[in-house]
């Protein structure tokens, strides 16, 4: 059997498992570069914070950087803390360049969303990035979902992984939303696509939505439905953004009638831009990405909708992962487990969150 020892504050392993090692990284790499190397780079135009936003909660957890074009969002026992578009925006592209909280942070939510839950409190709509932490050792989570004119009793999650750490480095997180569909993206890479249909009806978002930024104490639910809470020992929790993109129609939300009509030239721009458009490149990306990190879609959870709500489209190489509920078939894992329990795998720590079970 392989040796793992410790040797003061280094780790000491035998060769066979530095090939594991090396054979993993070599895997993550792979991987890596099969999601995004193909893909090129959006040109975005970024903008100040003041520019375009406001500090919506915990105004003295919000510490905007010197240059005034990155914000850092802090949680502490007091409060947690966010901010919000000046404007609402009746479509429009939605992002920015995000950094994680790092080491136990169970219990915390950092979401990147649009709503216009302020206007419309009974017919809201959403469009939903929440990153979801986790105790120390175990990888962020996260999931997205949409809702159109208040479905909140028709939720439409899907729960990730992720194929790198996302407290490492910043990564870009947006959200394309036209008038036919509706795109989740991570860098370059689309992870979701919602294509407006008939039947859908009220289901797609319509009305004008602000986007927002929020880090809090959702100890109730976050982490394994509320098992772990966020530990304070571990505050301030900081969560940064940079790299801020709004592109859209500015409008009064209550003149929808006029809205339509002003913003008609900047919703049909939008749908030309590059990144409104999901290439061959891009579709095998997504396929790969949603095969390898998706471990819950509410299309495949046949208990909770026996026929699938009628945006889903059932890929058949995804379904085969998924049980009735809407999981991933195999105790949660993408991969089988070894059978051969004398060779156990060491990974490296930099990779073995987003390779790990469930």
């Amino acid at each position: 059997m392989d040796e793992v020892r410790s040797c003061g504050k280094k780790l000491c392993i035998s060769s066979s498992s530095r090939r594991g090692i090396i054979l993993t990284l070599g895997l993550f790499s792979v991987v890596f570069f099969t999601l995004t190397g193909a893909v090129a780079a959006f040109n975005l135009a970024t903008i100040p914070f003041d520019e375009g936003y406001s500090p919506l909660f915990g105004d003295g957890n919000l510490v905007r950087s010197p240059d005034g074009r990155a914000v850092r969002l802090l949680l502490n026992r007091f409060t947690g803390s966010g901010f919000i578009s000046s404007s609402h925006y009746n479509h429009g592209f939605f992002s920015a360049n995000i950094k994680l909280p790092s080491d136990y942070t169970a219990g915390i939510c950092v979401a990147f969303y649009t709503s216009n839950g302020d206007v419309f409190e009974k017919s809201h709509d959403e469009l939903d990035f929440e990153f979801l932490g986790n105790v120390e050792g175990k990888p962020w989570r996260f999931q997205t979902n949409l809702y159109g004119n208040g479905s909140t009793s028709r939720g439409r999650e899907e729960r990730y992984r992720l194929w790198f750490d996302p407290t490492k480095e910043f990564h870009r997180y947006s959200i394309l939303w036209t008038p036919n569909i509706i795109i989740f993206y991570i860098d370059e890479v689309p992870i979701r696509e919602v294509v407006r249909s008939e039947e859908m009806g009220g289901d797609f978002p319509t009305k004008p939505m602000s986007l927002y930024a929020t880090i809090w104490d959702a100890s109730s639910w976050a982490t394994n439905g509320g098992k772990y809470k966020v530990n304070y020992k571990y505050a301030p929790f900081v969560a940064e953004f940079k790299d801020l993109v709004l592109e859209g129609c500015p409008v009064n939300p209550i003149q929808e009638v006029q809205t339509t009509v002003a913003c008609a030239e900047k919703s049909a721009a939008l749908e030309r831009e590059d990144y409104a458009t999901i290439t061959p490149e891009r579709r095998s990306a997504m396929r790969k990405f949603r095969q390898r990190y998706m471990y819950y879609s509410y299309c495949y959870d046949t208990l909770r909708y026996p026929v699938p709500p009628p945006e889903c489209v059932i890929v058949p190489s995804e379904k085969r992962l998924f049980k009735e509920t809407g999981r991933l078939k195999f105790g949660g894992s993408h991969r089988r487990q070894s059978r051969r329990r004398n060779r156990p795998i060491v990974t490296a720590t930099t990779v073995s969150d987003d390779l790990s079970d469930m």
